[in-house]
């Protein structure tokens, strides 16, 4: 394995961005934790363990210049060590439009996927890797406030799905040789396939250089590469659950529950029944009928067909779905417990307050507002490594209280899953592995780097009709005579 952790290999590829200027990163992975909401209508429900990952970058463009947040990304890694795949889900990507051209965003990008494609840097004990994402185009994710600034100008719904489908290609084309079998796939709901090339062709016209072909719909009928949640013992409790992942904030996965829960069973039960205990030995056969629903009757194609209804894929917005799967033989040499913490990583509760305050607390609207926010953000993420976080929110007689945050107006989001209680079942047992505690040294060594680039300015394109250069002849005046 390639000995850099995850902080250093963004830098790496932070250092070909044109131009000149100094980035300063800060990445916080949690600790691996229990999961079961991954696949919550599989029987019986696979192992799966959760790291948080939150990646926030800072530019200076000379160094008297004051730094200023410019790209951050929120991520999940999920490890399903009994299929040894691991799916990693990019949440959200928002840049604050503050940084200077061209915008280091998709450099960041590119470098995240890559990490966790290549087996040869993958930090997970798994053969196969998952990408899933869902492209739609909003002014503002993660940087409050941001839509306000002048200078941001986010990608039109058509633009992002193309841009994802670029950036999805080049990591794949990046790793090929060092796996043995990739595959990609995208769905626009409400787009047949014709109609879905055609609307991509114009802004993402195919790289000569590439050799992945996408497929047009989704992979759970494909057999080459496995799956991550392994299938039933048997086809009585097969459903569509067990191809499908559940991931926060995205609507396939509200319309999966919805399907799931059966509107009639929870209006009028026919009788109360006895009360079974989770920890139980006797499976509650009723209860795991009532889960599954219509997804036993729901095919993959009818899914997605139905897909193209739904409010957030017809809101007159092109959407998209994109799935990359990268296969090897081989996984990552890593002999410790999945739920072991690694060098570097923090708590969850750590990665999770400082996202809430850069969600509810700062604003990026102007500039000086952007720079106010960048100091208490990174000034917070170094403060809360250098004590550490506990749970307890008890203050004492001679503690100062914490001042709340103020609060801002929430991006759109898709609402929460809605499901009857009981269908979430508890972990079965704690984790035995303590939350890593925070230090200064994981900070410096781990959470923040920084790097100066030197590099050549972008050139500029040429003047251009379509995909043809166009040439501008000078009229050379024809000289008098003289007298």
């Amino acid at each position: 394995m390639d000995g850099l952790n995850l902080r250093d290999f963004l830098l790496k590829g932070l250092s070909g961005v044109p131009g000149t200027r100094e980035f300063f990163i800060h990445v916080l992975v949690s600790s691996p934790r229990k999961f079961n909401g991954l696949f919550p209508f599989a029987r019986p429900r696979p192992r799966a363990y959760l790291q948080d990952i939150l990646v926030l970058l800072s530019e200076q463009a000379t160094p008297e210049s004051p730094r200023i947040l410019v790209t951050a990304i929120e991520a999940s890694v999920y490890n399903i060590p009994t299929t040894s795949c691991a799916i990693l889900y990019i949440s959200k990507v928002d840049s604050t439009g503050q940084a200077a051209s061209p915008s280091p965003t998709p450099f960041l990008v590119r470098s995240l996927l890559s990490y966790y494609a290549d087996p040869e840097t993958r930090p997970i004990s798994a053969s196969h890797l998952w990408i899933h994402l869902f492209a739609r185009a909003q002014s503002q994710y993660l940087f409050p406030n941001s839509a306000d600034f002048s200078g941001k100008r986010p990608l039109s719904d058509v633009k992002l799905c193309a841009w994802w489908k670029r950036v999805l290609t080049e990591v794949v084309d990046g790793v090929k040789k060092r796996t043995d079998s990739t595959k990609l796939y995208y769905v626009l709901p409400g787009y047949t396939q014709l109609e879905a090339e055609q609307a991509l062709m114009p802004v993402s016209p195919p790289t000569s250089a590439s050799t992945s072909t996408w497929n047009y719909g989704h992979p759970y009928t494909q057999t080459e590469i496995p799956l991550p949640c392994p299938p039933p013992p048997d086809k009585t409790t097969h459903n569509l659950g067990h191809y499908i992942p559940t991931f926060d904030d995205d609507p396939k996965s509200r319309f999966m529950d919805e399907i799931g829960c059966d509107e009639e069973v929870i209006r009028s039960p026919p009788k109360k029944r006895a009360r079974i205990s989770v920890e139980s030995d006797v499976p509650n056969k009723v209860t795991e009928k009532e889960v599954s629903g219509e997804l036993a009757k729901v095919s993959s194609d009818d899914f997605w067909e139905r897909m193209s209804f739904r409010q957030e894929c017809v809101a007159g917005a092109v959407t998209g779905f994109f799935i990359a799967a990268i296969s090897c033989s081989s996984k990552p040499e890593i002999s410790q417990s999945p739920l072991a913490p690694s060098p570097g990583q923090v708590s969850s509760q750590l990665n999770k307050r400082i996202l809430t305050s850069l969600m509810t607390g700062l604003e990026f609207s102007t500039v000086e507002r952007a720079i106010k926010a960048t100091e208490s953000l990174e000034g917070s993420i170094k403060g809360l490594c250098e004590r550490p976080v506990t749970t307890s929110r008890i203050v004492s007689d001679r503690q100062t209280p914490e001042p709340e945050p103020r609060m801002l107006l929430a991006p759109p989001s898709t609402p929460p899953p809605r499901r009857r209680p009981g269908s979430n079942l508890p972990d079965i047992s704690p984790n035995p592995f303590p939350e890593p505690v925070n230090s200064l040294e994981t900070f410096e060594s781990h959470i923040y780097g920084s790097i100066r680039v030197k590099n050549a300015a972008q050139a500029k394109p040429l003047a251009t009709a379509g995909n043809t250069p166009v040439t501008v002849l000078a009229v050379r005046k024809k000289k008098k005579p003289g007298a």
